[in-house]
């Protein structure tokens, strides 16, 4: 990514302080999804992470994930998987739960949707402490799937969202603060 793409990237994202709650500054992508050409360019650069590999599937995390997900599976013309919250998916489901700072979370995806030896990438908006995205690791492993790398938008670098996750999959956050 060059530091033009950056800067434009970065003019897509809006703080809002204070939100969800005192003290917390959101970094808010809906500037960045109303632009056409920034999602446009969002996409493309999640799919240069791939280095010219072709998953089988992507994978998105609940929900932001879906967004960016839908349209890289749509670009490179594979299947597109959800991995949502607890209770969300209509069939039959494994899910895993795991910390976070203020309690636990729970995340699940469908029996079938990842066969054995597929190739897939994990896509989300926002990493942070990292334990939905390895939630979402830990199942996708668990139906035998094998995760070519990891992107997220926007990483919260100073939360070690990193140190959560298996060093072994590539990861790239296309932002960091």
């Amino acid at each position: 990514m060059t530091e033009e793409q950056k800067q434009q990237l970065e003019s897509g994202i809006r703080d809002v302080v204070d939100f969800p709650k005192p003290g917390i500054v959101f970094k808010d992508i809906t500037p960045l999804l109303a632009n056409g050409d920034l999602f446009r360019l969002t996409t493309e650069l999640f799919i240069e992470t791939l280095n010219g590999q072709v998953p089988d599937k992507i994978i998105g995390i609940d929900a932001r994930g879906f967004i960016f997900g839908a349209a890289i599976a749509d670009r490179l013309g594979v299947g597109f998987i959800p991995v949502r919250k607890k209770g969300k998916l209509p069939w039959d489901t494994t899910g895993v739960a795991y910390s976070l700072e203020y309690g636990e979370a729970h995340v699940e995806i469908h029996r079938d949707a990842v066969s054995e030896g597929e190739k897939v990438m994990l896509v989300d908006d926002l990493l942070a402490t990292g334990g939905t995205a390895g939630a979402a690791i830990k199942l996708v492993k668990e139906l035998g799937g094998d995760i070519l790398g990891m992107a997220f938008l926007i990483e919260l670098a100073f939360l070690e969202g990193q140190k959560n996750l298996d060093p072994d999959i590539d990861l790239t956050s296309l932002l960091t603060y």
